[in-house]
């Protein structure tokens, strides 16, 4: 039986990558169920919402989701679609893998490295009210059980994958106690892992350290703002948002997505790169116990990229969305 999993196609160029991505994941027998679901601007068109409680609820029964990118209307009082999907479905670990591609020419050869963020807490809380006329303030929440939580899978995924560090990052000599308390967290859980390197490191020297030789890293991990940064720094190490996979994982509820934006100017045209939402699906077909098929699909993207063959113009080709998609689908295994 087809494991099914809801499918957001998404705004801008997302409902050309999403055809791309299902196209390959079928070459690659992939055996999904898609249940498509609403979100973004053409939600706010036909509901009035960007994040239709139906589309909530989908979620929650299947479990499991892959969505396009999507765009929240600004200036319309509209929250970021992103963190709803966060908060609502409490995905407390954002889960970004990157690493050196065949083909893709960047400053640096050797990068694998796994960002692992919290997507919960943080200045992203939305906590933010009015002090008086021209002052405003925005809380940034942390909590020790929501610390806990992710140094710990940061820590498991470690093992998983079999890396040997793990990297903590975050600026507690400016905030000792909110910052303290998430380093004083990640102190007590990596305690746990004897077997495992764990690494104190201020935000600022990573950011240091990765521009002049990320190879040494090998899994970090850190607070919502800190990763939202440098989990898009990660990226472009290793060629851009539009190459890198993504997902926001919880204890009950997995979203995996594209994680560059809906790119309306290049819209309609098919010159849209789907290589992020493919390896995302990628992530997402080993989530559901389909892991040959999701090797599949990345070593599929591995071999078009080295033969450099019909990839679009992001990618320095002269192709299309289609010739790229052919050149996936010839190269499944």
């Amino acid at each position: 039986m087809a494991t099914p999993v809801v499918l957001i196609a998404g705004d801008g160029i997302g409902p050309e990558v999403t055809t791309a991505m299902q196209a390959v994941l079928a070459a690659a027998g992939a055996d999904v169920a898609w249940v498509e679901a609403t979100a973004g601007l053409n939600a706010v068109e036909r509901f009035g919402d960007p994040l239709p409680q139906d589309t909530l609820d989908l979620i929650r029964r299947y479990r499991v989701a892959l969505k396009g990118p999507l765009t929240t209307p600004v200036g319309k009082g509209f929250r970021s679609i992103n963190v709803r999907l966060r908060k609502e479905l409490d995905l407390y670990a954002s889960i970004r893998p990157l690493r050196t591609l065949p083909g893709v020419k960047t400053p640096y050869t050797g990068v694998d490295l796994v960002v692992v963020r919290e997507n919960t807490e943080g200045l992203y809380s939305g906590q933010e009210h009015v002090v008086v006329p021209g002052v405003v303030e925005s809380l940034r929440i942390i909590t020790r059980a929501a610390a806990e939580r992710i140094v710990r899978y940061a820590f498991e995924l470690a093992r998983g994958l079999g890396r040997r560090r793990v990297t903590f990052s975050h600026k507690a000599d400016v905030m000792p106690m909110s910052d303290g308390l998430f380093l004083e967290t990640a102190r007590s859980v990596a305690d746990d892992y004897p077997f495992l390197e764990f690494e104190e490191i201020h935000v600022d020297t990573l950011c240091l350290q990765l521009a002049l030789d990320p190879t040494p890293f090998q899994v970090l991990v850190m607070e919502n703002l800190f990763g939202d940064v440098l989990s898009d720094l990660c990226a472009g190490l290793t060629g851009g948002l539009g190459l890198a996979p993504g997902a926001n994982l919880g204890s009950r509820y997995a979203l995996f997505e594209a994680v560059h934006g809906s790119a309306p100017d290049i819209a309609g045209k098919g010159i849209a790169n789907p290589i992020g939402l493919i390896r995302s699906a990628s992530m997402m077909l080993y989530h559901i116990g389909q892991r040959d098929v999701g090797a599949r699909v990345e070593e599929s993207v591995m071999r078009t990229l080295a033969a450099g063959k019909g990839l679009t113009q992001d990618l320095g080709g002269d192709g299309t969305t289609a010739t790229l998609t052919e050149q996936l689908i010839a190269n499944v295994k």
